[in-house]
């Protein structure tokens, strides 16, 4: 038995402190994707800034709520991390919300009537976890004026219930009319923001991004992995998809402590195991 064992597929241990579930998401169709597909040109039109779901990725927002309910996803998520433009928080907070807001709700809505085109009903913030904005997970930046934002200033009263504390701006500085963000620096960028999750003190976080940044994000990943789970990571993402991962910390960038590891009975007393000398020699 211990030779069959030994001719498995490699796999790797890690303490479950140091893994963390990640769901990651790409929005719901936008206008610009409609446009983009007949037309590449599109992309560069001013006539898609800071494009918004289409009624069809609204559809899609709701088809995708009722699976993470379906599956029991909802109940497990303790944050959702949104990047701040129009389509993005309009899937974070239709996906992982508490569902329609009823006027006199004690808390704020995640996002009111008709933010962003359309007329789509307010959303509340009850029944939740908390949302925050990241321009770590924006798109890749640039050139493309659907992926240009607007100002803190007007997403705030559109999306009470989202927190932009982390977004150092009011006004879009990163989007560069002229140049098109590099795929190693928008590597980079996915690393930064892959590494800034690790330190979160949440276990189970959603991630609701964009195509192009989830592809260079998970292209730094699978290299050690059988073909097969290399595909499953590297694989581009349709509008509105969800896939989960479990990510170790093995450069223990976190703080996180074990919740649920026991050292043993107490008091201490002789226990010392039968191979004592070899277990001392891999410690070392």
């Amino acid at each position: 038995m211990l030779e069959d064992m030994a001719g498995t597929p490699d796999t790797s241990l890690y303490p479950l402190h140091r893994c963390k579930t990640l769901h990651l998401v790409r929005h719901g169709q936008g206008y610009h994707n409609v446009a983009g597909e007949k037309d590449y040109g599109a992309y560069m039109s001013y006539d898609f800034f800071d494009a918004s779901l289409t009624p069809l990725g609204w559809q899609q927002v709701d088809n995708l709520r009722k699976h993470i309910w379906k599956t029991g996803i909802a109940s497990r998520i303790e944050l959702v991390v949104t990047s701040p433009l129009m389509r993005t928080m309009q899937t974070a907070v239709g996906v992982f919300g508490g569902g329609g807001y009823i006027d006199g709700d004690a808390l704020p809505p995640l996002m009111v009537t008709g933010a962003g085109k359309g007329n789509h009903a307010a959303i509340t913030s009850a029944n939740c976890p908390p949302f925050i904005a990241s321009e770590c997970c924006r798109e890749q930046m640039g050139l493309h004026p659907c992926d240009k934002r607007k100002s803190i200033n007007e997403y705030r009263p559109l999306f009470p219930g989202i927190d932009f504390s982390l977004v150092e701006t009011n006004e879009d500085l990163l989007w560069k009319s002229d140049v098109r963000e590099g795929g190693i620096e928008l590597a980079a960028r996915g690393r930064a923001f892959i590494n800034w999750l690790l330190t979160r003190k949440e276990k189970e976080i959603a991630v609701v991004s964009h195509s192009s940044f989830l592809i260079h994000t998970l292209g730094l990943f699978g290299k050690d992995c059988h073909s097969l789970v290399r595909k499953e990571i590297h694989k581009a993402y349709a509008n509105c998809e969800l896939r989960s991962f479990v990510i170790a910390d093995r450069s223990a960038i976190g703080t996180n402590f074990p919740m649920t590891d026991f050292s043993g009975g107490t008091p201490p007393g002789p226990d010392v195991p039968s191979d004592y000398e070899d277990v001392k020699s891999l410690e070392t």
